[in-house]
């Protein structure tokens, strides 16, 4: 007799059901998450944990060995009354507003004339831009042998043409404007490449219709150019007062602050008060508190520029 054989049958897996729209939107996020925890996590670490630390530190007396320990507003009274602090309050305030005669309007005058070219644009935008590419201590050094009174550069220049040479670094007139021309070489580049890309964003129309009615290049500049790109000028006087204030590397390479404490910078007082003055961090860590609130008074003041024009 034939004996049947049964098959078992085969059991099929349930199909799964595929994801709810919902569901797709969170897993598709779930990585940008991760990758904006993880930036959020470092940006804390390094940018805000450091300015709560500033904060407490003006608050505190401490050699970062032993436990700290409060003095309240002591640190603000030892700075207020050091004999430099008015003095390198002044000193900024004068870089800032020589950086931004020389360093805010020759970038945007050095675009201008880089956006009319029509040949050898590629090559003077990278002959511009190649200090930036440069370290900064290198740029400085290289300074420090143009400004040196024997065989510097610019003396050899000013005895060529037959004018008297000058104690650059030396001498209280000079010292200041000679860390401008430094700190203005090395920032050149990357203000002219801003300018030049809020420059190629005007409609060609306007500038045709501008010479239709008569315009000159420089009546162009000042109704066309000037307002065209004034969102971006009011950005770019924010940065840089921003980073004229705090400057550092120029006055601690070149002059150490002096002659006569004419460099002494805020920034720089603060490294001295942290490094040099026995290690007094609270009162460094004081003087950068109202450095922050003087920057913040002027961001508020641009945003509120800012905020107008648009």
């Amino acid at each position: 007799m034939e004996t049947l054989t049964v098959e078992p049958q085969r059991r099929t897996a349930p199909r799964r059901r595929p994801p709810s729209k919902r569901g797709r939107a969170a897993r598709r996020n779930l990585s940008a998450y991760g990758f904006l925890c993880a930036a959020l996590f470092c940006f804390a670490m390094f940018a805000w944990w450091p300015i709560v630390k500033e904060v407490l530190l003006s608050f505190q007396s401490t050699n970062l060995v032993d436990p700290p320990t409060w003095v309240g507003l002591d640190n603000f009274r030892t700075v207020v009354h050091d004999p430099a602090f008015g003095q390198a309050w002044r000193n900024t305030l004068v870089f800032t507003l020589l950086a931004l005669v020389c360093g805010y309007i020759i970038p945007f005058a050095v675009a201008i004339v880089l956006n009319e070219l029509r040949h050898a644009r590629a090559y003077l935008r990278f002959v511009v831009y190649l200090p930036v590419m440069l370290p900064p201590i290198v740029a400085v050094l290289l300074f420090r042998w143009f400004y040196d009174p024997g065989p510097g550069l610019f003396n050899q220049i000013l005895d060529f043409v037959g004018l008297p040479t000058l104690s650059w670094l030396d001498s209280t007139s000079t010292a200041l404007i000679s860390l401008v021309i430094v700190s203005t070489w090395m920032n050149l580049g990357s203000g002219v490449l801003i300018y030049l890309a809020a420059l190629q964003n005007i409609p060609g129309d306007l500038y045709e219709a501008a010479e239709l009615d008569g315009a000159g290049i420089f009546k162009r500049i000042w109704h066309v150019t000037i307002p065209q790109t004034r969102l971006i000028l009011l950005l770019m006087l924010m940065l840089q007062i921003v980073a004229t204030m705090q400057v550092f590397i120029e006055p601690y390479m070149l002059t150490g602050g002096g002659p006569e404490n004419a460099t002494v910078t805020v920034a720089y007082l603060m490294y001295q008060y942290a490094f040099v003055y026995g290690g007094n961090y609270g009162a460094g860590s004081a003087l950068g508190l109202m450095l922050m609130v003087a920057l913040l008074a002027v961001a508020a003041v641009q945003l509120r520029l800012t905020r107008e024009e648009k």
